[in-house]
């Protein structure tokens, strides 16, 4: 079982730290990932990292802000968000997979998702 934690309402600028904990199983055996999904849209790809940590992945739309960590004796992964703005506004959820993709598909588990509101 995945656990999202950490949204909320932020100013647009502000920034955000997601934790993503697990329970039942180990995050050591998984490459992990973050989506979001606005209201109205599809769920989109944020962030991926592998099972060590050595490689991370972002969206075009988050690079150079956002930032995907994860603490393996934690059974934890983490997004910090920086320099928010108010299209970054969604319900964003973890997820964990045995491959690193972008596709929802390739995910197998997934958290239940955390609000993330930035107003302008």
């Amino acid at each position: 079982q995945l656990q999202a934690s950490g949204g909320g309402l932020v100013q647009a600028g502000g920034s955000l730290r997601l934790s993503c904990a697990a329970s039942g199983r180990t995050i050591n055996n998984y490459n992990m990932g973050w989506f979001r999904q606005a209201p109205g849209k599809e769920r989109e790809f944020v962030a991926a990292v592998t099972q060590n940590g050595g490689n991370t992945y972002y969206a075009d739309s988050v690079k150079g802000r956002f930032t995907i960590s994860r603490d393996n004796a934690k059974n934890t992964e983490y997004l910090q968000m920086n320099s928010l703005k108010p299209e970054d506004t969604a319900v964003y959820y973890c997820a964990a997979s045995f491959v690193v993709g972008t596709l929802v598909s390739s995910y197998r588990y997934w958290g239940q998702g955390t609000q993330v509101t930035v107003s302008s």
